[in-house]
């Protein structure tokens, strides 16, 4: 059975791109008879507000969707330290205490999210008493897994290059797991079959697919979305102030009427649809 998932942080509140992404998860598992699952992914330390969780709730039920099961972060923290001392163990992560401001200095490339790390403290000796964070040593982790391969339903089959990221934080100083420990160990525990996000992770699954390897997790198959766009061509976010659903949920705005808009494209004025995965070469 298809499994689905909408997974906010409650670090802000959502906004139109948010809506637009989980109806298209929410929408793809009614489609084909499956299941869609709301996760709250609330361990991002003293930036996760607890009561933006019911809001998050409300918004969903304000648009008319519904949800068939229900997880959150911060009840899996056992899971992602398991995750991490599995990869430990193993000899792929390393201490790093270098800071963005030295990684931007020393950086000879770009990745996906910014400069790639380029292994500074891959080989040095950290006091354990001192704060570091975990990075896995990519090149190490490759030549155990070999080739690795992923499905896009909209781009098709794509070969995997976390490299492009340089050794990537795992295991951050002030949080249980980064973003790409957490979210796969969180889809294979939630049994997630369709992964459905915006395009701007797309970069992101080249790591996912081979931390799934090295953990002995199963693979599902993506599905990335173009991201909706404000007036000057940059993705909604919430650190930019978009508008947000709660605000037009209070103003007395039609959820109903706001979902069917976004299903069909409509969008509010200064609000487009981003490019296309199926335009990829």
């Amino acid at each position: 059975m298809i499994r689905t998932r909408f997974a906010p942080s409650p670090n802000g509140p959502l906004h139109l791109g948010h809506a637009f992404s989980a109806i298209a998860a929410h929408d793809l598992a009614r489609e084909r008879g499956g299941r869609f699952l709301l996760r709250i992914e609330d361990i991002d330390g003293r930036r996760s507000r607890p009561e933006l969780a019911q809001e998050f709730r409300d918004d969903l039920a304000w648009l008319g969707l519904s949800w068939d099961d229900e997880a959150l972060q911060s009840q899996r923290l056992g899971r992602y330290e398991a995750a991490a001392e599995r990869l430990r163990e193993m000899g792929l992560l390393y201490r790093c205490t270098c800071t963005r401001a030295e990684i931007a200095a020393t950086a000879t490339k770009q990745g996906p999210d910014g400069p790639a790390y380029p292994g500074t403290c891959r080989n040095r000796d950290i006091d354990p008493a001192q704060s570091a964070a975990w990075r896995l040593d990519i090149a190490k982790a490759l030549a155990l897994t070999g080739p690795l391969v992923w499905f896009d339903e909209v781009a098709g089959e794509q070969e995997a290059h976390p490299s492009a990221f340089g050794d990537v934080v795992l295991v951050r100083k002030d949080e249980p797991a980064s973003y790409h420990l957490a979210a796969t160990v969180d889809d294979a525990a939630d049994e997630v079959t369709l992964v459905v996000r915006g395009m701007d992770l797309f970069a992101a699954t080249h790591v996912h697919r081979l931390l799934q390897v090295l953990l002995g997790l199963p693979v599902p198959t993506w599905r990335h979305h173009p991201l909706l766009l404000d007036e000057t061509g940059t993705k909604l976010a919430k650190r930019r102030g978009s508008p947000s659903l709660a605000d037009r949920r209070r103003a007395g705005e039609d959820g109903l009427a706001l979902a069917h808009a976004l299903r069909v494209h409509r969008f509010p004025a200064g609000i487009t649809l981003g490019g296309s995965l199926d335009r990829l070469p």
